[in-house]
């Protein structure tokens, strides 16, 4: 018998975007947590503020965020799967 994974729908707002400063600043609310971001996609750098409930986001925002982001544009709204119940 399989279990099925648990899933929480996770809300991604960009707030600023830069090419040449490679950054991606925004913030991220999943399961009434919310969090500030700073993605360095140069260097693969996530930073994640505040620490409650950290650790339940950052994978499934990291790869979210190696996954779309070219694609992603200041005050845009974007929206993703984790695969936890928070």
């Amino acid at each position: 018998m399989m279990s099925i994974l648990p899933i929480t729908t996770a809300y991604l707002r960009v707030h600023h975007q830069s090419f040449t400063e490679k950054i991606i600043t925004g913030e991220v609310s999943a399961g009434g947590f919310e969090w500030q971001f700073r993605w360095e996609f140069d260097k693969g750098s996530l930073q994640v503020e505040p620490s409650l409930g950290r650790a339940l986001i950052c994978d499934a925002l990291i790869r979210f965020l190696l996954k779309a982001d070219y694609n992603l544009e200041a005050g845009g709204d974007y929206v993703f799967t984790v695969r936890a119940k928070f």
